[in-house]
């Protein structure tokens, strides 16, 4: 019975849509029918279906909010809403209809049911927007000021801050092991969207566990859900956190792992407990030439990323340690100079972008502008001949460029000394001609037109 509960409940976000369809569409009828009414019967009959599969709809959000684990202070609002658009349906079917036993009804106009209806459906669909994608998921990509200024939660992730001088006489929990928490499993288990009733945001809350009992045995990591649903692998329907959420690093599980052993200490510093400093060499700065920029952004919107990737684009993260992403249209050679606009989510967080291969033209150029990040380009086997590649130099962190069997011009290579941090640019195979005189900016260009031939020596003559 609990699976069947289960399966009805997971079937509410795709009938949720049949009702929304039928109340839009008989709103528009009314809209199109005000003058000559001659598609009453018909307007009725669609609120009447409309109101039939709310109410499926309903029970369908019930036994979801039930199975999986929401709080009712975050449905709450919404299943209310529900259940009076439910209702409204029904009035509206008995309103066009003018059913006799509800003479009350003609006093009120069509008109003024019609807004009613519409800024119901709108509310309870931001609602249920808010429950599966997260609050404020319509304002996400807007700075922290913006959503503070509507009055949304922001949510800031937590970093570690760990040196080499302080890292012995830092808390381990609050400084290590709740940024952890706080940063890769909070999202789901918090006050407002506790799954399976476990809040992990405080101490207190994580050891008291959720429906299913404690996630902490005592000293014990192997035996605790806390730590063991991290290692099950990652198809397991019981992983966490979900696959398609920010994974934990090797190392973030190492230090959940650690910590459960030690006993789950809150207020001892990692000195005291004597943890090994290897432990911790990941969550120190990194001290390296770093090729890429030296820049912080929030972590790019999983439903983003999925849409970029579903298109037949692959994204990744530059590293664990950063929300910065490389690009690649390997699997997408029809990609194409218009096919740019789905990047717009993750404008701000790509610096390696691979269209080699595709469709694009010098036309691409402009487009490329709008990446503030962007280091490496990669335009190989394409038809860019560069007339336009002087936009380029407004981006400020651009180091390598990739022409190599691609259509561009030994005209355009004098442009290429305007760009600022430029370091090398691969002209293997192109209608570029290396330039007699002295290449621009050659200090610090390296413009590399291939072709290598290595030198003949005494061996290559011998024959075995």
């Amino acid at each position: 019975m609990d699976i069947l509960k289960q399966f009805l409940g997971r079937l509410h976000p795709l009938l949720v849509h049949l009702p929304i369809g039928f109340i839009i569409l008989g709103l528009l009828l009314l809209w199109y029918d005000r003058k000559k009414q001659t598609f009453k019967t018909i307007i009725a009959l669609i609120f009447f279906w409309a109101g039939i599969c709310s109410l499926v709809t309903c029970v369908t959000g019930y036994l979801q909010y039930r199975g999986e684990g929401y709080a009712f202070d975050t449905v709450k609002w919404h299943l209310w809403l529900g259940i009076v658009t439910t209702l409204f349906c029904f009035l509206m079917y008995f309103r066009i209809a003018e059913k006799q036993f509800l003479q009350l009804l003609k006093q009120f106009p069509i008109a003024l049911f019609s807004v009613l209806m519409l800024l119901l459906i709108s509310f309870t669909g931001h609602l249920g927007g808010d429950i599966t994608h997260g609050k404020g998921y319509l304002i996400e990509p807007f700075p922290n000021s913006v959503k503070s200024f509507f009055g949304y939660e922001i949510f800031v992730e937590k970093p570690i801050a760990l040196t080499e001088e302080s890292w012995e006489t830092s808390q381990f929990y609050e400084d290590v092991v709740h940024p952890v928490l706080n940063n890769k499993c909070v999202s789901c288990h918090n006050p407002k969207k506790s799954k399976g009733g476990l809040k992990l945001h405080t101490l207190e809350d994580i050891l008291s566990g959720g429906e299913n009992g404690e996630v902490i045995a005592p000293n014990n990591a192997e035996e605790s859900p806390l730590y063991g649903r991290l290692i099950l692998p990652m198809d397991d329907e019981d992983h966490m956190p979900p696959k398609e959420k920010t994974q934990l690093t090797k190392e973030e599980i190492a230090i959940i792992k650690t910590w459960i052993s030690h006993g789950n200490p809150s207020e001892t510093s990692i000195g005291q407990l004597g943890l090994p400093k290897d432990l911790f060499l990941s969550f120190f700065p990194q001290k390296e030439n770093y090729f890429y920029p030296d820049t912080t952004v929030v972590a790019a919107h999983t439903d983003s990323i999925r849409a970029i990737k579903e298109f037949g684009i692959h994204v990744q993260q530059i590293s664990n340690s950063s929300n910065l992403l490389s690009v690649s249209c390997i699997n997408k050679p029809s990609f194409a100079n218009d096919d740019f606009e789905i990047f717009n989510p993750i404008k701000q967080h790509i610096v390696v972008l691979d269209l080699g291969g595709t469709q694009i033209n010098d036309g691409i150029f402009e487009k490329l502008t709008s990446l503030p990040h962007l280091t490496t380009l990669k335009l190989d086997n394409t038809s860019i001949t560069g007339n336009g590649i002087s936009r380029l130099s407004q981006l400020e962190h651009l180091k390598l460029i990739n022409l190599t069997h691609s259509n561009f011009q030994s005209s355009f290579i004098p442009v290429l000394s305007g760009f600022k941090k430029l370091e090398k640019v691969f002209l293997y195979k192109t209608k570029a001609s290396q330039l007699p005189e002295k290449n621009p900016n050659q200090d610090s260009l390296i413009l590399d037109f291939g072709d290598y031939a290595l030198p003949k020596i005494a061996q290559d003559s011998i024959i075995y």
